[in-house]
């Protein structure tokens, strides 16, 4: 059975994708911790980050860094936290949370509440910033 995040690449499930290409995806969490919190994935479904092969598994950090780099064009933050946790969705995935203390990413705290055209207006000031 597919993943979640495997239905949403396949477009079987809707999402605010933000960045695509052939083997990865970025795209908003719908509980974000922050403004801009994103997953990156690996279009191809393996459960544990590091079993993937090396080339999927450099190219998805390439592909985060360069969504990174538009997210923080976008929402002003000190840094780009890059989180991996992993054992909730069977598919391998970073989080990028934008950042301004270290207890911005604590996975126990109080989510963002954003409304439908709040992440649609996010979502294209970040796409139009990817390169």
């Amino acid at each position: 059975m597919a993943s979640i995040f495997s239905k949403i690449a396949a477009g079987e499930i809707p999402a605010y994708k933000i960045a695509e290409d052939d083997n990865f995806l970025a795209f908003f969490d719908i509980n974000p911790l922050k403004k801009g919190h994103t997953l990156v994935i690996p279009k191809k479904e393996v459960d544990y980050l590091f079993d993937l092969d090396d080339a999927t598994y450099t190219g998805l950090m390439a592909f985060a860094k360069r969504v990174a780099t538009a997210i923080e064009k976008n929402v002003e933050c000190k840094r780009i936290a890059v989180v991996v946790l992993g054992l909730e969705v069977p598919h391998a995935h970073v989080h990028l949370i934008p950042l301004d203390a270290e207890k911005d990413v604590h996975f126990t705290n109080p989510r963002v509440q954003m409304t439908e055209s709040e992440f649609k207006e996010l979502m294209t000031k970040i796409s139009a910033d990817f390169n």
